[in-house]
């Protein structure tokens, strides 16, 4: 379940992150001569393109989705607090702008704080060591 939700953020993102740069691809030139030093914060179509990518949502994305998919594979479970803002983010996506793939990055998050949850429930707690000093 933990694999699975890192794959489908991972996915999510990564597709996020080609479409933005195959649909703002004009503005490479503008990007790389550095002409939004300065001028980051200007409502221009070189700025708005930078910030929707590569400085959008896409990269984190797909860095969380494969850190979620990496520590599975090692047998750590990943923090709650990650599915819990990979969902929240999503919410909030998903509440602004419609059409997005943002719901499917809801049901992910969901998926991965019930895999969380499973994974918590069949370790057992370990007691914690005293010293005597």
């Amino acid at each position: 379940m933990i694999t699975w939700s890192g794959r489908i953020i991972a996915f999510i993102g990564a597709g996020h992150l080609a479409t933005g740069l195959l649909l703002s691809h004009a503005y490479f030139k503008d990007w790389l001569s550095l002409q939004l030093w300065g001028h980051w914060a200007e409502d221009t179509l070189p700025a708005h393109a930078f910030w929707g990518n590569p400085a959008g949502f896409g990269l984190p994305l797909l860095i969380v989705g494969l850190v979620v998919v990496w520590m599975d594979r090692r047998g750590v479970v990943p923090p709650a607090f990650l599915a819990w803002m990979v969902l929240a983010w999503g919410s909030v996506c998903a509440l602004i702008v419609e059409p997005t793939p943002a719901p499917l990055v809801v049901a992910a998050a969901v998926l991965l704080l019930r895999g969380i949850h499973r994974a918590a429930e069949q370790t057992e707690p370990v007691p914690a060591a005293h010293s005597e000093a």
